[in-house]
Order: C-alpha cells, then structure tokens, then sequence
C-alpha cells in the first residue's frame, strides 16, 4: 500500500485531502545533486541507460522537493533508439539523430520495440526506483506520443516549425501511417513493460502536438494515442499532455485516459467546460512564474488552485522546469500547493 497516493486518487476521481502535485523535469539540471551524479556519468545518455543511477536521479525531487509522486528518468526518445535510430544529445542544443526517416526503405528497416528486452534498462531503473522509494509515492512512467517521435526521427532534432516531418505527412501520408503504426506498437509494448516493472501511472507527451492542424492531428496523432490508451489505462491511469493543442480538448475528453494536462496558454474554466467533468486536469503554472518573488509566486499558485477548484486536479508547471530555476523556488511552489487548503 502506498503511504500517498493522492495523484492516484485524483487521477480516478476520488476526494483527497489536498490537491497533489508533481512537476515535469523534476528530475533534472534545477537540482545540484542530480548534476553530481551526472558528472559521473559522463553524460544525459549514459545517464539514462544506467539503471542505478537513473533511479538515484528519480528519487531525488521526492527527498529534496517534496513532491507528490517520482517519474523515471528517462527520455522519449529512447524508443527511436531502440527502433534503429541512435541519437546524440547535444548541450545546449538538444536531441540529433545523424540518420533520418526519408523513405519506405527506411521504415522498413525500423524494428517494432520489445518493451522489456529492448528498454530493459529502463524497466531495471523502474523496479530499482521503486525499491528505494519503498512505497512512499507513485512512480509515474512515460513516453513520447507517436506524432512527437515521428517528427524527430524524420527531422533529425528539435524545429520551430518541424517542417520536414510535415512535408512527410502531407507527401507521404501512407508511409507516415506505416511509420505511426510501428512507433505505436512500440509505444505500447513499452509501457506495459514499465507498468510490469512497477510503474503506477503513465504520461503521454505529445510535445509537438501544436504544430499540426486540428484536421491532422486528428490523423495524425489522435487515433494512435487513442489506441495506446485503449491498451494501457486498464493497466493503470494514463495522463495525456498535448502541448499547444489548444484545438484538440474538447476530442480529449472522448479518449480512455484519466488525466489531460494543460499547458498555461490554456485558460483552466475554458479547457474544464471543453473537457467536462469526467477528466482530472493536471497543470498549468508557467514555468517563468518561478523566476518571481516569493509573495507572487503564492499569490499566483493559489490563484490557480481556486480557479482548478479542489476536485480532479493535479497541480503541475504547463511545461518542464527551466535548469536556471532556484531550487528554493522550486520548494516553495511545492509547499503552497501543499499548504492550501479550501
């Protein structure tokens, strides 16, 4: 039995005492010991696939920030990875994939992901993490949605506008439902993997969702993540993060997931009316609200508890932490969610 489980009893609808929170890239360069043990590593790559030390990391925002639950370090592009793309992590720049997707005869080389063979450092990091964690929070696992991971194996690294994979879905529409197709059984073969391992909860990031048309995303995104829910929420929750979809939560609301995750140009009374009341929300602070003075910082985060209200949400940033953010910031935003009380 968990000693919390609050995000798990919000995810589903359940009355908590508080409203739980956790914070994407809690796990991460905000945190002077997390950059410690990456220095031994050598770097974010070798950091990820050595399970001990992923776990390590995954733990730390528990004992240093007081969050309600950990998620696994880890990163989406892993599964790319595993299908035949390598990739680079480049400081200061991000993600580069040296080969890209151009063709059917690259699709067809691609290899459809075993979760618990092909990621099995992951699921190691899991089963370790949940160890240390002895039950004291959920441990939340995760992947990129199939769009996300499309655009950055065709791509080849982070864009503005992702012009290159849109290209692709507009000239090649068939081969980029045969690239979706093999990245979404993937995807769900390697979250049952987590959920074996231990995972109690799963995040879907799509986080180039906001580049496509409403009528693409639909195509091209939407129905796979649909299956992939349809797949994993029997198992546990599933939290699904569309970033910049602003067009697309209203369609949400008819997906089997438990939890949607609001960025913070989405406006909290807006997103609750498109969605209903059969979601929890998870969100939305900007990250920059922690650049603040302490005094705005809790007028604006108590603010944003009212406006959720203190049924089905999970607080949250509307995106990661940013690395050059104050730790003690970081803490304080904890503290007033988990101070408030309505």
């Amino acid at each position: 039995m968990l000693q919390n489980d609050l995000i798990l009893r919000a995810a589903r609808g359940e009355k908590t005492e508080r409203t739980p929170v956790w914070l994407m890239r809690q796990a991460g360069r905000v945190l002077p010991e997390y950059r410690e043990v990456r220095a031994k590593m050598g770097g974010f790559i070798e950091l990820v696939k050595t399970p001990e030390f992923a776990a390590e990391v995954t733990i730390q925002p528990v004992d240093i920030l007081g969050v309600d639950a950990a998620i696994i370090f880890s990163d989406i592009l892993v599964i790319p990875e595993a299908m035949g793309l390598p990739y680079k992590m480049i400081e200061a720049k991000g993600p580069w994939f040296e080969n890209t997707i151009k063709n059917s005869s690259d699709i067809e080389k691609l290899h459809v992901v075993d979760g618990a063979n092909d990621l099995a450092y992951v699921c190691d990091a899991i089963r370790l993490a949940k160890a240390a964690l002895a039950n004291r929070v959920p441990l939340i696992g995760f992947s990129g949605a199939p769009w996300t991971l499309l655009s950055y194996m065709i791509e080849g690294s982070g864009s503005k506008t992702f012009s290159k994979a849109k290209k692709f879905l507009y000239t090649e529409p068939k081969q980029a439902h045969l690239l979706l197709e093999k990245i979404t059984q993937s995807i769900i073969s390697y979250l049952k993997a987590q959920v074996h391992a231990g995972a109690d909860m799963i995040q879907i990031f799509d986080s180039w969702a906001g580049v496509l048309s409403p009528e693409q995303y639909k195509e091209f995104s939407l129905q796979y993540i649909a299956r992939i829910c349809d797949e994993i929420h029997p198992l546990v929750p599933i939290t699904v993060f569309a970033k910049d979809a602003h067009f697309i939560r209203k369609d949400l609301r008819n997906i089997n997931c438990d939890t949607i995750g609001l960025d913070w140009t989405m406006d909290i009374a807006e997103s609750r009316e498109l969605i209903g009341e059969n979601k929890t929300l998870q969100g939305n602070m900007d990250p920059c609200l922690l650049y603040a003075d302490y005094d705005t910082i809790k007028k604006e985060t108590e603010k944003m508890l009212r406006a959720f209200g203190p049924n089905r949400h999970i607080a949250n940033l509307g995106h990661g932490l940013y690395p050059d953010t104050e730790v003690e910031k970081v803490k304080f935003f904890v503290e007033t969610i988990k101070n408030f009380r309505f």
